[in-house]
């Protein structure tokens, strides 16, 4: 018998394609927070997590010095060695970071732990001294600062240098304290401001979200920043300035609160803060003005809140002290900023303008670039999709966090956030700021524009870290099966951390010698050679060379290496040649150069960056001639000096008297 259904019945259960597709597409970008806690009720922290923890950490870390010991010895094993050190250090501390149980102190050391892991993972690539090419420049600076005793001494390799010497000074003061050697002080130093960024960085996140777990989820979702392993590791005035930043966000964020006496200690500090970051990195104290003055900007435009005159107030101080700050160090200082970045940052939208409008582009970026191994290369795509998942799954849910607490269920809290009803600017601030991931990530898609990218994410991981957090823990773990429902967002955030050591260098193992590769290009003859000018030669000649042994010069021999041999002719014009033209020939003479350094090396490969002078010289694919490096054999008034078979230095004070 044949069953007849209400026609009324039918009606209801009919379901329209559109809006079922409407539905699921809200569902996952939709906030549906319902006012929910991200965190477990208090626990105590698990010693026998964190004993277990710390064995498998110290199991990690051998695995990577055995692996950067066997890469010194070309050993085909090395790889193998490292890349199991950093998954088990990375991989276990992450899990049990992220998951929704361990308390609140627990994830907090774990992060402290995870931290100064990856830095030990950096700085046992060379465990004896600065290697990478900003690090030389800084060590020079406070080598210089050291032994001159004073400040702002001009620097023909960093211009921009000895406008910012916190770092330098913060260094040598430990130097003199203690009597410790420079490069032992500059790491104890990074050390220290590595786990004062994470405890800053947890911080900043709790006050504005009230959530540890969330704090600690975007800690975890920052290390997948480019920067975090290396760049912001070495002995830079980026890895002071990036700290003083988030230290002034955090105690900002702290203070947000407060009424009467404490607020003023509170902008006190603020501005104590504000004044080291003016003097320490120019960009840290861009971003941290832009932040400010965003802020008050947000705080201005919000219709409720409880404190809003005194919040406004505050911020808009807060504001005129980070954007005036910075602009009267570079009025009293001079202004080398605009030379020093400009160029830069044209070359770079100009060329990732070009690729978007399909004009023609510069040469070099139809070059071969240098390529990383395809296991590293799907490991940062797979992080940068996670990232990009993370952020279209929790843009709209961090906006609805900061909608007021009475309207946080459903799409209604992103309504009040367009009628500008919102409890916390600051939310509302870095969920718009994450749009800048997508935008670093098409710069380093470009050859010139990489550099813009790669100091993009040291400041747009911030907002990225808090939303993909949010994503995390009010959709990923809801929409996953109830089998690996705490385990699989866990194991994201591992490969987001994985994809931030494998997208920060070309080569993270040491290995050997490779011809104008940066840090893998510092080995020791080139610091021999260095070493027996300041012996044989003393101090303070003035040399020129490739980029790489212009460093050693400079570092190990104490030489006053230059870029340019005159104003408008560059190194690379004098060496590349295969004549030494009469125009060569008389700026070289009329020049105050005493010394060249030849390094035949350059003969043997390509650059592995592209160039063996400097960044902006067009792109090279093809090794130099012998004959054009050693054409100064037959130059009157040049003598070759050294020579070890490799490196040839020629004394061309003969020439001036021509001139």
């Amino acid at each position: 018998m044949r069953l007849m259904m209400p026609a009324h019945f039918t009606a209801r259960t009919r379901i329209n394609p559109l809006q079922a597709g409407i539905r699921f597409v809200s569902a996952v970008i939709g906030p549906d927070l319902h006012g929910g806690s991200a965190d477990a009720p208090p626990q105590r922290a698990n010693s026998r997590w964190i004993a277990v923890l710390c064995l498998t950490i110290a199991a990690a870390l051998l695995l990577v010095v055995a692996g950067h010991a066997a890469g010194r010895r070309g050993y085909d094993l090395a790889p193998l060695f490292f890349w199991c050190g950093v998954v088990l250090l990375v991989v276990p501390t992450s899990l049990r970071i992220a998951w929704p149980t361990t308390a609140r102190g627990e994830r907090l050391f774990l992060l402290f732990l995870l931290a100064e892991a990856l830095f030990y993972c950096k700085v046992v690539y060379s465990p004896t001294s600065f290697i990478a090419h900003d690090e030389f420049l800084h060590w020079i600076a406070a080598d210089d600062l050291i032994t001159a005793r004073r400040l702002f001494l001009s620097s023909p390799l960093f211009p921009i240098g000895p406008t910012y010497p916190a770092l330098e000074i913060l260094t040598t003061a430990i130097v003199n304290l203690t009597g410790l050697p420079l490069f032992v002080a500059g790491t104890l130093l990074l050390a220290v401001l590595r786990g004062t960024f994470i405890g800053a960085l947890f911080l900043f996140f709790e006050s504005i979200t009230g959530s540890p777990r969330i704090s600690a989820i975007a800690c975890l979702a920052y290390m997948g920043s480019s920067t975090f392993f290396l760049f912001d590791s070495m002995f830079s005035y980026e890895s002071l300035g990036i700290v003083l930043c988030v230290l002034t966000f955090a105690v900002e964020a702290a203070s947000k609160d407060l009424v009467g006496r404490p607020r003023l200690k509170a902008l006190g500090l603020i501005a104590l803060l504000l004044a080291s970051l003016a003097v320490t990195h120019h960009l840290s104290a861009a971003f941290t003005a832009t932040y400010f003055g965003a802020l008050a900007a947000l705080e201005a435009l919000r219709r409720q809140g409880p404190l809003r005159i005194g919040a406004r107030t505050a911020a808009g101080f807060t504001a005129l002290l980070a954007i005036a700050l910075p602009l009267l160090w570079m009025q009293a200082r001079g202004n080398p900023l605009t030379n020093y970045l400009g160029p830069v940052v044209e070359t770079g939208f100009n060329t990732l303008l070009g690729k978007i409008l399909g004009a023609p582009t510069p040469r070099s970026e139809h070059l071969g670039a240098p390529t990383q191994p395809l296991g590293m290369r799907l490991t940062t795509l797979f992080a940068i999709l996670l990232l990009a998942l993370g952020l279209a799954t929790g843009f709209f849910r961090s906006l609805s966090m900061a909608a007021p607490s009475d309207a946080r269920a459903g799409w209604r809290s992103i309504h009040d956030i367009f009628k500008r009803r919102w409890r916390d600017s600051r939310l509302v601030l870095l969920t718009l700021l994450a749009f800048g991931f997508p935008v670093s990530v098409a710069f380093r898609l470009t050859i010139a524009g990489w550099e813009i990218g790669n100091r993009m994410g040291t400041f747009v991981f911030i907002a990225v870290g808090l939303v993909v957090a949010v994503s995390v823990v009010h959709f990923w773990e809801g929409r996953t099966p109830r089998g690996w429902r705490r385990a699989a967002p866990a194991v994201a955030l591992a490969v987001i951390v994985l994809g931030g050591v494998t997208s920060a260098t070309l080569e993270p193992l040491r290995g050997r010698y490779r011809v104008a590769a940066d840090q893998q290009s510092i080995e020791s003859m080139g610091i021999e050679t260095a070493l027996w000018t300041k012996e044989w030669l003393k101090a303070g000649n003035r040399f020129t060379a490739d980029r790489i042994n212009r460093l050693l010069l400079a570092g190990y021999g104490r030489q006053d290496a230059r870029v340019n041999i005159v104003e408008g002719v560059d190194a690379a014009r004098i060496f590349e040649g295969k004549e030494l033209g009469p125009d060569d020939l008389y700026a070289l003479a009329r020049s105050d150069i005493d010394f060249l350094l030849v390094d035949l090396r350059l003969t043997t490969a390509p650059p592995v960056l592209g160039f063996y002078f400097e960044p902006w010289q067009a792109q090279l694919g093809a090794p130099l001639s012998g004959a054009a490096l050693l054409k100064f054999n037959d130059i009157k008034g040049v003598t070759r000096i050294y020579d070890n078979g490799w490196i040839v230095i020629y004394d061309v004070r003969g020439l001036h008297g021509n001139s």
